[in-house]
């Protein structure tokens, strides 16, 4: 006996959307480590806008394929809940790299990498919290990543709340103060994001366990 999902052949469809969307939101914070760590006359924006893309082809195609599709593999609303927050990452990380591109010889020596690869990390625990909703809604599994993932959004925390403390006390120019501000506050809304796509994971995993 065929199952629904096997009849209509959507059964594994939006796993492999959003499985693809949290990839390409790891590659835009892979591209933002790599560029942090390149002279200023080799940088470039191409990777960002490559992923950005990306990504809002997949948001669009899971939206279409929400409106087309019978019966889905997970509930229309939690699909639409993670691909929207994964739509958003990509989208910040792009407009820090395009606005630290424009502002790096303003900055001086502050060092936004150490920030930039926890950012990173949280995009790689991400995308294997997103591969476990094909795997079975392990309670345990989702749990586990989803502190690993809270973990390191707090520690992220600390040392944006580090870079500020330091403008604080000692920035003086007003402009490279409000540069150095715009950039704190993209950098952490982007582990935000991460944070929140984290929670809508393991909030499905937890209701379809």
């Amino acid at each position: 006996m065929f199952s629904l999902q096997t009849i209509f052949g959507k059964g594994d469809k939006f796993y492999g959307l959003l499985e693809a969307s949290a990839a390409a939101a790891r590659e835009s914070t892979a591209a933002l480590a790599d560029l942090l760590a390149t002279p200023p006359q080799q940088r470039s924006l191409e990777k960002f806008k490559l992923a950005r893309q990306r990504e809002k082809d997949l948001a669009a195609q899971i939206s279409q394929e929400l409106i087309n599709t019978f019966v889905t593999a997970l509930e229309r609303e939690d699909i639409e809940a993670l691909s929207n927050v994964l739509y958003k990452i990509p989208k910040v990380v792009e407009k820090f790299a395009e606005r630290f591109t424009l502002s790096a010889h303003r900055l001086g020596d502050v060092d936004f990498v150490p920030r930039a690869k926890m950012l990173e990390q949280s995009t790689e625990v991400l995308e294997q919290m997103v591969g476990q909703l094909r795997k079975g809604m392990n309670i345990e599994t989702s749990k586990a990543l989803n502190d690993r993932m809270q973990a390191i959004e707090s520690e992220a925390d600390r040392l944006i709340l580090e870079l500020y403390r330091d403008t604080y006390q000692n920035e003086t120019d007003p402009m490279r103060y409000m540069i150095l501000k715009d950039l704190f506050e993209m950098l952490e809304k982007a582990i935000d994001k991460c944070r929140d796509a984290g929670n809508v994971v393991h909030h499905i995993i937890l209701k379809n366990s």
